[in-house]
């Protein structure tokens, strides 16, 4: 028993780490948030600003300041769906996922083949 009570003590003197600031909720270590984040809040932008339905996050790549993020957007429905019109919006979020910037970079119906993916 007292060798319980000895490691108890000794418990009791050590110094405590002080403990280290936690970034912001949804944010990493260095203030940036993390992708799934920013794909989401660029998909939810393109969507407020064109008034069009994201079909998916089709790219996302760290930039200096925060995300690139590739959104495909369902431009005109068809029937076939295979006519569908879709675009390739580039959408730039900064380090808190807030837009700083987009733009329609392509533009194609849903049945037709890319050449650069052959």
């Amino acid at each position: 028993m007292a060798d319980e009570e000895q490691v108890a003590d000794q418990e009791q003197e050590k110094p405590r780490r002080p403990r280290r600031a936690r970034p912001s909720a949804g944010t990493g270590s260095d203030g940036l948030v993390p992708a799934a984040v920013a794909a989401r809040r660029a998909a939810q932008q393109v969507a407020d600003f064109t008034g069009r339905s994201p079909e998916c996050v089709i790219s996302i790549e760290r930039a200096d300041e925060g995300w690139q993020v590739g959104v495909e957007v369902v431009e005109s429905t068809r029937i076939p769906d295979t006519q569908d019109v879709l675009a390739i919006y580039e959408v730039s979020v900064d380090r808190h996922g807030d837009l700083v910037s987009y733009r329609r970079t392509r533009r194609y119906a849903r049945g037709q083949l890319d050449e650069r993916c052959r």
